[in-house]
This record gives C-alpha cells, structure tokens and sequence, in this order.
C-alpha cells in the first residue's frame, strides 16, 4: 500500500479515464469482427473475411499511426484541450455507427472513430509516464495495464446482453466516452517541459511534428525497436481480429454452456446466442479477467526484470499461447490456451510502454510515446490481411462450406443468409450442424493457420533477442 500512495491524483485519474475509455472501445470492438462478418439474420453485416480484414485491419492501423502526429500536438496544446476533442470525435461516432451498412460507409465511419481514438491515446499513456519514476514505473504501468483490462473485461459483457439489437451496442459506447467529461473536471495537466505561446499556429505546429519526426529518424536504435514490435502486434491482435470468429464458427462451447446452465445460469441465459452454444465473444473475454486477477502479480515478478528481458519471454509465451487457441475445437483447451497467452501478454505488452516511456526526453514525451504505437499501426495492417485474405483461404467456415458445397455438387442458393446456407448443407448432406461441422473441420483442416501466427511471434521474439544482445553492448 505504500508503493500506492506514492502516486499523485492525476495518476489515478487518468487511470479512470483510460478504464472508461476501454470499456467503450472493448464493448464494441470485441464484438466488432462478428459483427462485419455475422449472418444478417443475427444483425451482421456479412462482409467477407478480407473485407473484415481490410477494416480492422488499416482502420485500426490509421488509429494507432496518427498518435505520431496528435501526441506532438497534445504536447503544443494541452492533454486536457485535446481530450474534449478527443470525447467529443469518440461519442458522436458511436453514435452515428449504426447508421450506416454499406462497406465504404462503415469503412469511413470507422477511420472517424479512429480520429478520435488517436487523439486520446498517447495523452493517457504520457501523462503516466509524467506521474510515475523509475522506481515505481513498473508497478505504475501494471496498474495502467489492469485499468484497460478492467475496462476491456466489463465492456464486452455489458454490450453483449444487448447483442440482438446490435444498435445498442455503439449506443452504449457512445454514452460510456460521455461520462470522462466528468472525470476531466478532476484531471490536473501534469507539466509539458517548455511551454508554448497560445498563439502559436496551426502551420508551426505541423512544422515542428516534422522536425520531430526527423529527430526520431535518426534514432536507428529505437527504430529497429519498432519494427521488431510490429510482428509481436501482428501476432497479438489475432486476439480480437481471428478468435472470436474462429470460434464463433469451429469451437465447441457446449460444455461450457452446461456447466454455466448447471451453476450461474445468468450467463447461459444472457451469453448463448442459439441453444448450447456460448458467445465467443464471452470465451476470448476472459483474456481481460486474467489480467485482472493476475497483472499486479506478474508485475511484481517483473518489475526487477529489464524491460528488454521481460519482453522476450512474454512474447515467446503470447506466441505459443495464441497459437494454441487455433488448434483444438475443445472450449476448455482454448480456455488454457488463452490463459498462456495472457500470462505473456502481462509480461510483455506494458514494458514495452515503460521501456519507451524510460528513454524518451522528459519534454518530448507524449511525442515518443506517440511513435510507440507505430508498430502497432504495421501490426495491425499485416494483422487484417492474415485475418482477412489468409483466414479466408485457410479456414474460414463460409469458404468452406462453399468447397464442400461445391465437391458434392449441391445446389444451394447463394442469396440465403450465412446461416441458411449451412443449414442446407447440412440438411442435403444428411447431417447435423454440429456433424458437417466436425466433418469439414477433419476434411480442410482449418486449424493450419496455427503455424502462421507462431512462426510471426517466434520471429519477433529471435529479433527481440539478438536486438537486446545487440544493445546490451
């Protein structure tokens, strides 16, 4: 409790509003691969895996470029300026989402999200790097790291028991973003270095990012850092852009189900969409739940550890974890196999932040830890493209369905829903959903793509490995 009370106010604030903002993105991005692709006759979208991709993939990669450009002019403006900006972008595209339907409109009206998301992240991650030392700064960003999974956990939760009208689901955000107004009255702009005149312009402004920019450029070492970083991203969004569909369409969750029916029937009541089944979204949710139970004691074991060293074993755990959720149709195997790729995740994923936020100069450093999501931004577009293009050719269900449909020479019409169409198949094949199911599962081996995500992860560990050597001298 000591170490705790040594944080200022404007520490646990920001915590506060990193939670809440969480629980807004969460709520509806962990739904959100489904949603694009789900049968209509479930409030999907229907787009293809490569369409789904394609969104997820450059529209969250946009999210996590633009920080390079808005956490230098958080640091000209003000947090604070910034974060009304910010909220107000974030809340009103929640709340125009549903509005739309077409690829290129729901396209569009993700890359406005975006804006808003990019605004507010390097702020909240600058500001803890500015309320925390060096002596504290591990516990310090395990805590911030509890805080998003605490808001990644309750997000999903709260917007799945509204999943069959699935407006609701960005209404909800949409209100969650309303509420850190309040918490901004109680936010105290911790200091910025050299402040700036109020009149300076636009046109400086930018002038300056780009001075800025070349100044990181010429850092070599921090560059090849984050690069190295982007194949452990690419690895780590399968979480949330290939997980919840791969089990949505493979996994088995029945057990579960029973189990949930049997002892907390709220959950099988309010987490099933059809009989004996449970959301996907519910099981990948459990990622969140881990952290929260265990961050701040996988923190402490850490926090003695170099950030470099602790990134390396957390990335090989992520790696072999993520790539155990592929492989089995068994709900309680994948369970264990997210609980290794959270373990590593807890390990790995905050030392990055800490480590970028120990080396970037005190004045420049919203500016740092906005090049810090520059790997994420590569991350995430070489994530859509595997969750998009090599999903669909390797294990998508629809694609399949339709080989099958195709080898033996059913006719099936292509403009039923996702749903009917399976259900077809399985009817002219003789067989129950559950049997064509496992049949195409043994047939086409969709589970392929398990050697696909390691050997991302396990390159971007060898890289991290040789890096740290490399530097260490």
């Amino acid at each position: 409790m000591s170490v705790l009370s040594n944080y200022p106010r404007t520490f646990w604030v920001a915590n506060t509003i990193e939670l809440f903002e969480r629980w807004a993105w969460y709520g509806f991005f962990a739904l959100f691969a489904n949603y694009l692709t789900g049968s209509s006759d479930l409030g999907g979208l229907e787009f293809t895996q490569s369409q789904k991709g394609m969104i997820m993939g450059f529209g969250t990669g946009i999210l996590y470029f633009l920080p390079v450009l808005t956490g230098a002019i958080a640091d000209r403006y003000g947090y604070k300026r910034v974060l009304v900006i910010a909220f107000i972008v974030y809340a009103s595209a929640f709340a125009l989402f549903p509005q739309v339907s077409s690829f290129a409109a729901v396209f569009a009206m993700y890359l406005y999200l975006a804006v808003g998301a990019a605004l507010f992240k390097p702020i909240i991650s600058a500001t803890i790097a500015k309320t925390t030392t060096e002596k504290n700064s591990s516990i310090g960003f395990g805590i911030f790291y509890m805080m998003v999974n605490i808001g990644a956990f309750i997000g999903p939760l709260i917007t799945l028991l509204f999943k069959s009208r699935s407006e609701m689901i960005f209404y909800i955000s949409s209100g969650i973003i309303l509420l850190n107004f309040i918490l901004l009255l109680f936010y105290n702009e911790p200091a910025r270095g050299k402040e700036v005149r109020k009149e300076v312009s636009l046109t400086k402004t930018i002038r300056a990012i780009l001075v800025n920019m070349k100044s990181i450029v010429k850092d070599v070492k921090f560059l090849i850092f984050l690069l190295i970083i982007a194949g452990f991203w690419t690895m780590y969004q399968q979480l949330f852009f290939t997980l919840p569909v791969f089990i949505h369409q493979w996994v088995d969750t029945s057990v579960l189900y029973h189990f949930f029916d049997a002892h907390i029937p709220f959950v099988s009541a309010n987490y099933s969409p059809a009989p004996e089944t449970l959301d996907a979204e519910f099981i990948t949710n459990v990622d969140a739940m881990y952290i929260i139970l265990l961050q701040i004691v996988v923190s402490a074991i850490v926090m003695r550890w170099k950030p470099l060293h602790s990134m390396i074993v957390g990335f090989l755990v992520c790696s072999v974890g993520m790539s155990l959720t592929l492989v089995s149709q068994n709900v309680l195997f994948t369970l264990v196999a997210i609980l290794i790729f959270a373990v590593g995740e807890m390990a790995g994923s905050p030392k990055i932040t800490e480590y970028i936020g120990r080396i970037a100069p005190a004045d420049k450093k919203a500016l740092y830890m906005g090049y810090s999501f520059i790997p994420v931004f590569i991350g995430n577009v070489l994530a859509g493209f595997i969750s998009g293009n090599v999903y669909q050719a390797l294990s998508d269900k629809v694609s399949i369905t339709m080989r099958f449909v195709a080898d033996k020479g059913f006719r099936i019409s292509e403009e039923l829903t996702n749903n009917e169409y399976f259900n077809e198949a399985a009817l002219q094949s003789g067989l129950t959903t559950r049997e064509l199911t496992n049949h195409l599962w043994n047939t086409y081996n969709p589970s392929s793509l398990w050697i696909v995500i390691l050997a991302i992860g396990i390159f971007a560990t060898v890289a991290l490995f040789f890096y740290d050597k490399r530097t260490a001298k």
